[in-house]
């Protein structure tokens, strides 16, 4: 029998800090059980957004059915996912905030960043806009005037993705944020959605990814103020945790399981399955360079509708994330609750 079945519900998996740690001590002892069973096991730490999109539990079930190998998630913000992943607990961590992962791989932790997904943050507040920020095109300066004005901003304040990327904003807006107008949810850790719901019974601003924004809009009344610029991108990566620090990690499997998530015909390209589609979401999928990805980058660029930015590439050196739509038949995603998909930045 698994022993860690448990860790990962089908579906999200948020967690304090309590709970987090309860979690780091206790997974060695089961992996060990797991493992002494002879049964081939991951157990990954992820942040909590692509848990609640349905992303995660999508991916874990399409690579156990063709492989074999079962994969179990736990789900934090990014900083406590990268402690848990400190205690030699996890094979593998799926996180979005650069500086701190590329910490965690300087320190010997991880064995190096693998770019996998991207979506974006928004700038959200209430209808009123009382900083007057609506429009404005980048989120710095939007940001600058939110603190000017003394206008009431939500953090989640726990070292998250989220709140690790949102300060990256105040730094580039000249601005340490503090004083009564800026707001710690103090239960901020439980992720982005339990962030908005508060943000906007208190009718705040707030950074929020899209696709929290976008499974929960109609519960809220707050409003999309700034969006799509360079400095909102958001992406997701993986990263293995190094056996040379810890030697009971599966890092052997950990590999399997991003090489299948970074193949174009694998994680990228879900077979058999379904969704429902729309162009509401934003979320893109990491693909290599085929001979059709070129192809269609020799259009010109006046044919490629809705492009935001001049070049994606321009914000992702090592990778250039291809639409879900632009490959055929399309990729979809089996999930146990709606998940809709489509282009961020269409090409």
């Amino acid at each position: 029998m698994d022993l860690r079945e448990g860790c990962k519900p089908k579906g999200r998996c948020g967690m304090n800090r309590k709970i987090a740690i309860a979690i780091a001590l206790l997974v060695p002892f089961l992996a060990g059980n797991a493992r002494a069973e002879g049964s081939r096991f991951i157990l990954m730490s992820s942040t909590i957004a692509p848990i609640d999109a349905g992303i995660v539990a999508a991916l874990e079930d399409a690579f156990e059915k063709e492989t074999g190998i079962t994969v179990r998630h736990v789900g934090a913000g990014t900083g406590e996912t990268l402690d848990i992943a400190r205690k030699g607990s996890i094979d593998l961590v799926l996180v979005h905030a650069k500086s701190l992962e590329e910490k965690f791989v300087a320190e010997g932790f991880g064995t190096e960043r693998i770019d996998l997904m991207y979506n974006d943050f928004v700038l959200m507040g209430p209808e009123s806009d009382p900083a007057s920020i609506r429009g404005m095109k980048h989120a710095p300066p939007a940001m600058k005037k939110i603190a000017e004005k003394g206008a009431l901003f939500v953090t989640r304040g726990d070292m998250s993705g989220t709140h690790v990327a949102e300060l990256g904003l105040w730094e580039k807006a000249g601005v340490k944020p503090s004083g009564s107008w800026y707001r710690v949810y103090e239960k901020g850790a439980l992720g982005n959605g339990p962030t908005l719901r508060y943000a906007d019974q208190v009718e705040a601003y707030t950074i929020m990814d899209r696709a929290t924004l976008l499974t929960m809009k109609k519960e809220i009344k707050l409003v999309v103020l700034v969006e799509k610029c360079p400095d909102l991108l958001n992406y997701i990566s993986l990263i293995p945790v190094n056996p040379k620090k810890f030697s009971r990690v599966n890092y052997e499997d950990a590999m399997v399981f991003v090489k299948w998530l970074t193949s174009p015909e694998k994680g990228q390209r879900i077979k058999g399955t379904s969704v429902r589609m729309s162009m509401e979401s934003r979320c893109s999928f990491r693909t290599q360079r085929s001979g059709a990805r070129r192809r269609r980058a020799k259009r010109p660029r006046s044919e490629r509708p809705n492009q935001p930015l001049d070049d994606p590439l321009t914000f992702a050196p090592t990778f250039r994330p291809t639409p879900l739509s632009s490959l055929n038949p399309p990729a979809t995603f089996l999930t146990r609750k709606p998940f809709w998909v489509s282009i961020l930045y269409p090409i």
